[in-house]
């Protein structure tokens, strides 16, 4: 199944110029769903992974499945100020100002192996600070999975040169 089928495509949002992919439409298709899923899945069975971080938001609903699948724990990984208790917090850089993601700081142990799930890799920002915190608490990120990549917007390539293996079910080129 080419899941780039199930994919919506919104052209200038959130402003002009952007081709907005929209995984909504693949969430919403049962075959699709399952799928992603089991393609999100399928690299790292018998891996030993401890958890899964998803990032906020649709990596909450990919990696909760994909956790499930896995049988091991998930770790939310959050926009500021969205956490109830004590958080650690990341800042990168976006292209006008500065944004954060945080985790609450006793979400992983020393040692864990992470698989860090979300929609979409496009400059890499969110992802690579996901990564920082991860790493900040000596947990080890053995891959990040996308159903989507950017692959002119450099994210992927970001996380390559950090040596995170990366993960894409479908790239969409150029736009």
């Amino acid at each position: 199944m080419d899941l780039r089928e199930a994919i919506r495509t919104i052209p200038d949002y959130p402003k002009p110029g952007v081709m907005f992919r929209d995984i909504t439409t693949l969430l919403g298709d049962p075959r699709a769903l399952r799928v992603a899923i089991d393609r999100l899945v399928e690299p790292y069975v018998g891996r030993d992974i401890d958890k899964v971080a998803g990032i906020e938001a649709r990596g909450f609903i990919l990696g909760g499945a994909v956790a499930h699948q896995l049988s091991v724990g998930f770790v939310p990984v959050r926009k500021k100020g969205k956490l109830p208790s004590r958080t650690l917090r990341q800042e990168y850089q976006l292209e006008y100002g500065v944004d954060a993601v945080e985790m609450h700081e006793d979400a992983l142990n020393q040692g864990e192996r992470v698989l860090v799930i979300d929609d979409l890799i496009a400059t890499g920002g969110t992802a690579i600070a996901t990564i920082k915190l991860m790493e900040g608490l000596g947990a080890n990120v053995v891959g990040a999975s996308f159903v989507i990549d950017l692959p002119e917007l450099g994210g992927a390539q970001k996380l390559r040169d950090l040596g995170v293996r990366v993960e894409a079910l479908c790239a969409f080129e150029g736009d």
